[in-house]
């Protein structure tokens, strides 16, 4: 890679930076769950990094479990093949799942954290992540060990920051508390599931740690596993994600019969013609930019199992200024979820100009 050719144009491609650090990660980046080193491998892989880098996207999430490390490896060997500059790449891994079976092999220990990290570089290929995130939390591990353990791993030059993954706004809290006590690094991100139809956590759960940390979110699921793309409306057609697999979203596909999952799939029929009537736009473009316009979003992860998929999704950039408040206003009422206000019990609102 020191021999790189390619130089990244980041064409129109908004940034953010990633919670409260200096990092700037692109508004869309691309993941790997599910697709790159399972479902995809091979030259396919390639096509789908390269037509992504290309058209402004340089940050790339992976993570140990993914395939069993395998996608770290599809992902580790591309950037090599390509001849990506390290230094133009935001590169995301986890950890917390594993690639085996072995008491010590998952989870959050201090042991786990250092050898799954060396562990994750290695297949990757790299000296270092940019971000490496604890995939889940691990209330068997005293969030002592773990803050020290990524503080080590940071130490070290094999990370750059840490965040966490699907972790309670009382876990970051509690990390925020012992990284502060010992004076070390805190978790810069939560990668946490954010569509229009999962609202409460990423909304109002975490409200508290967006304004007193300053924290940003890197969304995976926008399009609630493809069912926001409006493809499950009549059932569940071959070669989806869900027909890929079965097992793993055996309740998702059970639901989709039911009343809830009935409802819901009204109310994406609704969306979409208000995305192809008001917007001009495709209900897949709708649902990205609406979790993409979030301030508190510091990146959107696509997922695609072809090229074409990450270009088309990517015309969700031309959807987020056309989403005015009267257009959320709209989505709102058709998705009737938007999270309740913290009560004020009855204490007059402050001027909206001061400090709150």
């Amino acid at each position: 890679m020191s021999n790189a050719q390619v130089t990244f144009d980041p064409k129109n491609m908004p940034f953010r930076r990633l919670g409260p650090s200096g990092l700037r990660v692109p508004l869309f980046s691309l993941g790997s769950w599910l697709t790159l080193g399972g479902t995809v491998v091979g030259d396919p892989v390639k096509e789908i990094i390269k037509v992504a880098f290309e058209n402004g996207i340089n940050m790339f999430d992976t993570a140990e479990g993914y395939a069993k490390g395998r996608s770290e490896i599809e992902m580790g060997r591309v950037i090599r093949e390509l001849g990506y500059r390290r230094s133009d790449l935001v590169i995301t891994t986890k950890l917390f799942f594993g690639t085996r079976p072995g008491p010590n092999d998952t989870g959050l220990s201090r042991k786990h954290i250092i050898e799954g990290t060396q562990e994750s570089i290695a297949r990757l290929g790299l000296d270092y992540v940019d971000v490496i995130f604890a995939h889940r939390p691990d209330y068997s591990t005293p969030m002592e060990e773990i803050v020290r353990a990524f503080n080590y791993v940071i130490e070290k030059g094999w990370a750059f920051y840490w965040a966490t993954s699907e972790w309670s706004a009382r876990d970051i809290e509690e990390a925020y508390h012992v990284a502060d006590k010992l004076n070390l690094i805190g978790p810069i991100a939560e990668q946490c599931q954010h569509h229009m139809l999962h609202r409460e956590r990423p909304e109002k759960e975490y409200a508290p740690l967006y304004k007193k940390y300053a924290i940003g979110t890197t969304v995976w699921s926008a399009l609630a596993s493809g069912l926001l793309t409006g493809k499950y409306n009549n059932g569940v057609p071959e070669k989806s994600r869900l027909a890929a697999h079965p097992d793993f979203f055996k309740e998702t596909i059970k639901n989709l019969d039911g009343e809830e999952g009935r409802e819901k799939i009204r109310k994406i029929q609704e969306l979409t013609k208000l995305a192809e009537t008001d917007l001009g736009c495709s209900m897949t473009q709708l649902a990205l930019a609406w979790v993409a316009r979030n301030p508190n979003t510091s990146t959107v992860i696509l997922g695609a199992s072809k090229p074409e998929q990450v270009v088309e999704n990517l015309k969700a950039l031309e959807v987020i200024p056309k989403l005015t408040p009267e257009i959320l206003d709209k989505i709102d009422d058709i998705l009737k979820n938007k999270p309740a206000p913290i009560p004020s019990f009855g204490r007059p609102p402050l001027d909206r100009f001061g400090r709150t």
